[in-house]
């Protein structure tokens, strides 16, 4: 078969388009992004109370005393005789020596206040609420200790030869009484130790309590 021949009789040769070759499957996506690395995860501490009804309490005392002492101050810069309760407490400073019974009561209520004030400071509070894993740096999260206790109870509720189950969940150790009524206290403990432990680690704490268990028998009736 003889080429076609162009106008001034020369031979032109066809372009050739090539097929590129079907897809089978589809086509590989972008790797995945690798997620975060749970030993990098930042550490979750507890979390700390904003302590509105001691601060508040003091504000208030604080407030009234400064007010009373420009008052008087005030007073006494206009030539009006100081308070009572101000000349007898100066008073009674001067006069009474420092080994003094109400001397040494009121230093140490003093005391005792201000040590209140300290510890409110420097402790966190809110032990009723325990820290879970930050995957994230900008995620945190708690969880409270009587709803850790519900999930460790109803986990254990579901071992075989159960009639009643007590948790007390804490923030180091969870304390588990339970009451078996027709299986071995031991073949109980055992499957209650590996129960509980899945269960604990599925609570995502950052510090997961340790596990006390104890299995007993029912008493006797009558």
């Amino acid at each position: 078969m003889s080429e076609p021949l162009g106008s001034e009789g020369t031979t032109r040769r066809l372009p050739v388009l090539e097929k590129a070759p079907e897809d089978d499957g589809p086509r590989p996506g972008p790797p995945p992004e690798p997620g975060p690395d749970p030993a990098s995860a930042p550490s979750s501490g507890r979390f700390w109370s904003a302590r509105r009804v001691p601060a508040a309490v003091v504000a208030l005392l604080l407030a009234a005393l400064t007010g009373v002492l420009l008052y008087d101050i005030a007073a006494v810069r206009a030539d009006r005789p100081a308070l009572h309760a101000r000349r007898e407490l100066a008073r009674q400073l001067a006069e009474r020596p420092l080994d003094d019974t109400w001397v040494l009561v009121g230093a140490g209520v003093a005391a005792a206040l201000g040590l209140w004030l300290v510890l409110l400071a420097v402790t966190p509070g809110l032990r009723d609420l325990l820290p879970m894993r930050r995957p994230h740096p900008d995620v945190r999260a708690g969880l409270h200790r009587g709803a850790a206790a519900l999930v460790l109870r109803d986990r254990a509720m579901e071992v075989a030869g159960m009639q009643s189950v007590h948790v007390r969940s804490g923030r180091r150790r969870a304390d588990v009484r339970a009451v078996s009524h027709f299986r071995d206290p031991d073949e109980v403990r055992a499957d209650l130790d590996e129960v509980l432990g899945d269960a604990v680690r599925g609570l995502g704490l950052a510090r997961p309590p340790a596990l006390s268990v104890h299995v007993r028998r029912p008493g006797k009736k009558g």
